[in-house]
């Protein structure tokens, strides 16, 4: 491992990535203000333990993506592996704490377009999930590992950047075009990391691959596909006594 990072990339630095992670704290401080953070200087903060769960776990993740790239920078391997199997614990409290939340949304009520309104969780459970089995299944080969690991960050991206255009930049909220604004940044950031991966020879295809998997949900989301099977799963879902 010492020997691959040691070799100078003609991609991403990954040693500096906790820099850019720092990055995804601003995003959600900026893009959760309006309806989180603020609630607790007015006196309005009336969130379930849902929501708190959630913001835990989440938190946790981005501390991972932080904390990761500054030991290997250290040359501090040791202590990397051993937190980084904090993962197999963090991730799934992740994936529970985004379920539950959007259980207790819905209220119980399997109201009409249910399965398209699923894509939008779903996309990230789902891109995380096969960006983190890449990373651990290439743990012994860094440039993949490392570029998968990042990956699982810019998820994270949408949901913050997405709720700061929608509640504090766009005049009056609107959905479907703050998502439309902040899908195209995302394109930018991802097209701008593959072009200058473009030389890199191991590793290079995971962010073709986590552009494809946003290009395929967000076809979904923004024109409402849904059928009849993921329509019953939807309904099954919202009917279970989880919350």
């Amino acid at each position: 491992m010492k020997e691959i990072i040691s070799k100078k990339s003609k991609g991403i630095k990954f040693d500096k990535m906790g820099y850019y992670a720092i990055g995804l704290i601003i995003l959600a401080f900026l893009g959760f203000w309006p309806t989180y953070f603020s609630k607790f200087f007015d006196g309005t903060a009336n969130f379930n333990s849902y929501f708190h769960f959630h913001f835990a776990m989440a938190s946790m993740w981005i501390a991972l993506l932080i904390l990761q790239p500054f030991l290997i920078k250290k040359k501090k391997f040791s202590i990397h592996r051993k937190i980084g199997k904090l993962s197999f614990i963090i991730l799934p409290l992740f994936f529970v704490s985004v379920i539950l939340l959007k259980h207790s949304n819905l209220g119980g009520q399997a109201t009409e377009g249910l399965g398209a309104s699923l894509w939008l969780q779903l996309k990230d459970l789902v891109i995380i999930g096969t960006m983190f089995t890449i990373a651990i299944v290439n743990k012994s080969n860094m440039q993949i590992h490392a570029r998968a690991m990042i990956a699982t960050g810019i998820v994270f991206i949408e949901p913050t950047l997405g709720r700061f255009i929608i509640l504090t930049v766009l005049p009056e909220p609107d959905f479907m075009l703050g998502l439309g604004i902040t899908v195209i940044v995302m394109y930018l950031l991802i097209i701008s990391i593959i072009i200058i991966e473009r030389k890199q020879k191991s590793g290079r295809w995971v962010f073709p691959l986590l552009l494809g998997l946003f290009i395929v949900f967000h076809y979904l989301i923004f024109f409402q596909v849904s059928f009849p099977l993921w329509d019953s799963i939807a309904e099954w879902f919202v009917k279970l006594p989880i919350t």
